[in-house]
């Protein structure tokens, strides 16, 4: 599958490298690997285990540092960012959710979704509440905004998870094996509320291991041995 860059083009990856060093040995994960993602576009990734998918993601939400090659975002290339600049895209643009959802067990639904505007003791504004408690709605929750983690299902914390990740109203949202810890039936109603919250501007990354869930996608990229084929 070959890349291009289109005019809605929002995120370029171009000739990007990793590799891990364990115990003295050298494991290439990334063997020059160029991907675009339109704005607004759903992108799925899938591959076996150990394909580099993951590591992908990880260098594409700037989590992970390539070795070599661009990551251009904003026409600037975040390959070669300062660890400030990249930190201002993360929390303004970017949003990550993972195979678990990783919510404090002692706040609530509410307050779990609304993590990315708390600063120290400052309390959050009435404006921000409002988004949280929109995005809940979004998620199918709002009636569940009081409940801790422990009161929720599983399906229900992912859905927490993706509401924490869309309150900040970013324009990437990186899915990295967001299924993963879900039964099928589950599983398959977070996907249709990623596939539903794609549009309006916000573009949808994802990893995923379930080629059902991967064809919901507007592009499905397959990779193996550290490369897009």
């Amino acid at each position: 599958m070959s890349e291009k860059t289109t005019s809605t083009t929002i995120l370029l990856a171009s000739g990007v490298t990793k590799t891990f060093t364990q115990d003295g040995l050298a494991a290439q994960a990334l063997k020059g690997v160029s991907l675009s993602v339109g704005q607004g576009e759903f992108v799925s990734i899938v591959g076996r285990s150990g394909s580099g998918k993951s590591t992908l993601l990880s260098v594409l939400s700037t989590l992970l540092k390539p070795d070599q090659g661009q990551i251009i975002y904003n026409s600037a290339d975040l390959a070669q960012a300062t660890e400030a600049e990249i930190n201002a895209v993360r929390h303004r643009d970017f949003a990550v959710i993972f195979q678990f959802h990783y919510l404090l067990p002692y706040l609530t639904a509410l307050e779990n979704t609304l993590l990315p505007f708390m600063r120290g003791l400052r309390p959050v504004s009435a404006e921000q509440r409002r988004r949280g408690l929109e995005c809940l709605e979004r998620v199918g929750l709002a009636d569940k905004a009081a409940r801790l983690p422990g009161q929720l299902s599983g399906g229900e914390q992912q859905r927490v998870a993706i509401a924490r990740a869309l309150v900040k109203d970013a324009r990437i949202l990186f899915a990295d094996e967001p299924t993963g810890s879900l039964d099928s039936a589950t599983g398959a109603t977070v996907m249709e509320l990623l596939a539903g919250i794609r549009g309006d501007g916000l573009s949808v990354v994802m990893v995923t291991h379930n080629e059902d869930y991967a064809r919901l996608a507007d592009r499905v990229v397959r990779m193996e041995d550290g490369l897009v084929v």
